[in-house]
């Protein structure tokens, strides 16, 4: 696609409506180990991507679980898509069994040139309101990368971590929550595709939940701190039934450095601010 027509889907916008039920909530808190809220309380901070999905018939979803492209994203062919990382800004805490509705709106394409070849980036804004009030902005980069054997090079992690938990997903537990998100990539309980077709490995643990599983330990070892912005970005993949280790380290003014790492380097980096 020429950069004309790509830039043509920049402003491009939709909403999605959902309630929060509390029956899907449960399920994402069991899927992560967690107490469920009740509602009318608030809904944990990332929970919220299970929500607002707009369900569409198999005869629509790609080769690789994903719908189609040209539905709302741009029709890229012969590129894998992954979620890259993003920002986001908590002004308010959505509410579980409340009404809510989520403004999105393409923001950016870019062309870039990586290590494996051509990458495009698109960048999509999210606003959540609920009640009236703004609850989350949200931007989200997705990058379509060429295909190409995955990124699983060495980077050694910092040695300063002030905490660490460890974590081991099972492939029920990906399985679980590409089940609560309606996320059909097969690369995440697909084995045979995912080894065969993309070269990874193992099953690809996702990236919403390493950042998911970085904030909740990040809460649980600072209960105190009320997270303000989150930024994430995906360095290299995990695999399930593999252990890794969540921590962090204090950085400058009210931030916070958060790693999920193993022997073999860092994968997924984000910072917080309170």
């Amino acid at each position: 696609m020429s950069n004309e027509l790509l830039s043509s889907w920049i402003g491009r916008s939709e909403i999605s409506f959902d309630t929060l039920p509390l029956t899907l909530v449960r399920r994402i808190a069991v899927t992560f180990g967690e107490e469920c809220p009740r509602v009318g309380e608030t809904l944990p901070p990332l929970w919220h991507w299970a929500f607002f999905q707009d369900p569409v018939i198999e005869e629509l979803l790609g080769e690789d679980g994903h719908p189609e492209r040209g539905i709302f994203l741009p029709p890229i062919d012969g590129r894998n898509r992954m979620w890259a990382g993003g920002r986001l800004v908590f002004d308010a805490p959505l509410k579980v069994g409340i009404e809510a509705e989520r403004h999105s709106t393409i923001t950016d394409i870019k062309e870039k040139q990586g290590k494996t070849g051509a990458l495009l980036f698109v960048t999509v804004k999210h606003n959540y309101f609920q009640e009236g009030q703004l609850c989350i902005s949200e931007e989200q980069d997705i990058v379509y990368r060429e295909p190409s054997p995955p990124k699983l090079s060495h980077v050694a992690p910092l040695k300063k971590i002030e905490w660490i938990d460890t974590v081991c997903p099972s492939s029920v537990m990906l399985f679980r929550y590409s089940a609560v998100t309606f996320n059909g990539h097969r690369i995440h309980y697909d084995h045979p595709y995912v080894t065969e077709q993309e070269g990874y490995p193992g099953l690809v643990v996702h990236g919403p939940m390493l950042a998911t599983l970085l904030l909740s330990s990040f809460l649980k070892n600072h209960s105190e701190l009320t997270p303000r912005r989150f930024a994430f970005r995906g360095l290299r993949p995990m695999m399930a039934g593999h252990e890794f280790k969540l921590g962090g380290y204090r950085g400058e003014g009210k931030e916070y450095v958060l790693l999920a790492f193993n022997d073999q380097g860092i994968a997924h980096q984000a910072e917080i601010e309170y």
